[in-house]
């Protein structure tokens, strides 16, 4: 990078950490530092929400994902809105009726405490893990713009974000969120529209939407019903329906933005217009990754996204890398063309554009499986690296593309991000963890002091611990999708507990303990025979629990429940 670029880039995150610092300074207890002293407008509770989702993986890797695959990603999201619904209606009254830190001390009162201990077991193990996904992510950025290892960028990477997340807690959370979500929206639209941008050959928006339309990057709703397919309608609307529903309602780190809002009233406004505006938002970005596709079909493309993994290929095996690139070559000059000759026909209902587009997509076929053969050589020779360049394709165009400035920005962006989600995320796995598990086998009760440090200390174990979780992510493909994978697997169990302490009152706390067990199992015993797609797994583990339940009504007598 030139050295504007990094003095943007290092003005950007020293700007944020200070603003963070300052915003957060004087914590006294722990109602501030764990909920912000409940102070908090609907728009950022918003903010909040949507910056606590959106980490630094879904403006890396999400136009990854659509280069890739295409746009159906997006399908994901569609069960978000009717969740959203479903929380403001029976979620958000009653943790706000009871003043809670965590969603998990309502399961006490209506269940017992083990049942309240293992769902917050649940959920810091998955959001343990997946926030040491979150690390990474931008830890990819730093070791490919400096060429340092990744081990160090993951250090580097989450001790930074501690600082003002160990000092000023929910409140510097809140407000740097606020700020950094409103520099990435605007970041992200400047970098789309230079795309375009530069196209060659006067190509507009309009030819790089048909050329991606042709080669099935445009694919946004797909309506055939396929248990195994990842992204379809049906699994969008139904498995995401019960993601959504588990993530935003029982998920800490979500709950944990809007229970600070001032009243019930913030706070529903805050998730429902989060519900309307996520789906727009992942769409324009999967856009960027489809016109990225229109992009490389017009320009050269690398062999290999990752340049770090590709040249130690060519180190190691030169003479296979060597062949390699003269078929890249020689296929990239013919899809170059192919695309170019689409673009000139279009609008004709000559035979010729039809052959054009039949020889365009094989030649299409023809690169993936080259690029498929060039990655298997890569992971065969013990580089320790990504298994796919995914997450490195919108990073190569911001890096090779992009003008002076803009790039230091941009990376900035995907820090934020990063940060953004992070720093939320330590701040719930210590509030579950403390309020959940630590204080509640402590005999005796600790001072507003003792307690604010007790926080703390959390704040920086769940820091140390998933920067550790990062040192093992560079073999998980899809940052997106692995992070999704990962949620499915603890969401369905935990969000069939709420769902039972909501709606079936005659089922008592044994009963359903052991039902979250046996749903759990159920849950990843599914997943590690492939029988669906991860998407379905929250559907399993929320009916699994609640079949389990009814079942267990035979053998455990029922006993009245506080609501």
């Amino acid at each position: 990078m030139s050295t504007i670029d990094w003095t943007v880039l290092i003005f950007t995150l020293v700007a944020v950490v200070v603003y963070g610092v300052f915003i957060g300074r004087g914590q006294k207890s722990n109602e501030s530092y764990l909920k912000a002293d409940n102070k908090m407008p609907w728009y950022i509770v918003l903010i909040g929400i949507m910056a606590t989702q959106a980490s630094a993986i879904t403006f890396l890797s999400a136009p990854g994902q659509a280069y890739t695959d295409g746009m159906r990603f997006v399908q994901y999201y569609f069960g978000l809105p009717l969740a959203m619904i479903v929380i403001c209606i029976t979620f958000i009254p009653i943790f706000q009726r009871l003043n809670v830190y965590t969603a998990y001390e309502y399961l006490e009162n209506r269940f017992d405490k083990k049942t309240r201990v293992l769902t917050s077991l649940l959920f810091l193990f998955s959001r343990g893990l997946s926030t040491g996904i979150s690390i990474y992510a931008p830890s990819i950025i730093l070791s490919s713009v400096l060429n340092w290892d990744i081990y160090l960028t993951n250090v580097l990477t989450g001790g930074i974000l501690l600082i003002y997340t160990y000092i000023g807690g929910a409140k510097a959370i809140a407000h740097t969120q606020k700020l950094q979500f409103l520099i990435i929206l605007g970041t992200m639209a400047f970098a789309g529209y230079l795309l375009i941008e530069n196209m060659p050959n006067g190509i507009g928006f309009k030819d790089a939407l048909y050329l991606a339309g042709k080669s099935g990057k445009l694919n946004v709703i797909t309506t055939e019903f396929d248990w195994k397919d990842k992204y379809n309608i049906w699994s969008g609307l139904i498995g995401g329906f019960f993601l959504a529903l588990s993530y935003f309602g029982t998920d800490q780190s979500q709950v944990g933005r809007y229970i600070t809002a001032k009243d019930n009233t913030n706070a529903k406004m805050g998730l429902l217009l989060n519900g309307l505006v996520k789906i727009p938002m992942q769409f324009a970005i999967l856009l960027i990754g489809a016109l990225l596709f229109a992009f490389f079909s017009l320009k050269p493309a690398p062999v290999y996204f990752n340049e770090r993994s590709y040249q130690h290929l060519k180190e190691t095996k030169p003479e296979q890398a060597a062949v390699f690139e003269k078929e890249h070559q020689d296929l990239q000059e013919k899809f170059n063309s192919e695309s170019k000759e689409i673009l000139k026909l279009k609008g004709t209902q000559s035979p010729q554009l039809n052959k054009t587009i039949h020889d365009f997509k094989k030649t299409q076929t023809e690169v993936k499986d080259l690029h498929g053969r060039v990655e298997e050589a890569i992971n065969k020779s013990n580089y320790n690296a990504e298994k796919t360049d995914t997450n490195y394709i919108f990073l190569y165009f911001v890096k090779n593309t992009l003008p002076v400035g803009m790039i230091g920005l941009l990376f900035a962006v995907i820090f934020l991000a990063s940060w953004g989600s992070i720093s939320a995320a330590l701040n719930s796995l210590a509030a579950c963890s403390l309020k959940d598990v630590h204080l509640i086998f402590k005999k005796e009760i600790p001072d507003d002091a003792t307690e604010l440090k007790y926080s703390r200390l959390h704040t920086l174990a769940w820091g140390i611990f998933s920067i550790g979780v990062a040192m093992f992510a560079t073999q998980m493909g899809s940052l997106i999708e692995a992070v999704n994978v990962l949620g499915s697997l603890f969401y369905g169990p935990i969000l069939g507990i709420f769902l039972v302490a909501f709606y079936f009152k005659k089922i008592n706390g044994p009963n359903v303990f052991i039902s979250a067990i046996l749903s759990e199992i159920t849950v990843i015993a599914v997943y590690q025979f492939d029988i669906v797609s991860f998407l379905w797994l929250n559907v399993i583990g929320a009916a699994a629990v609640i079949i389990f339940s009814a079942i267990g009504l035979l053998f455990y007598k029922p006993k009245a429940v506080n609501s």
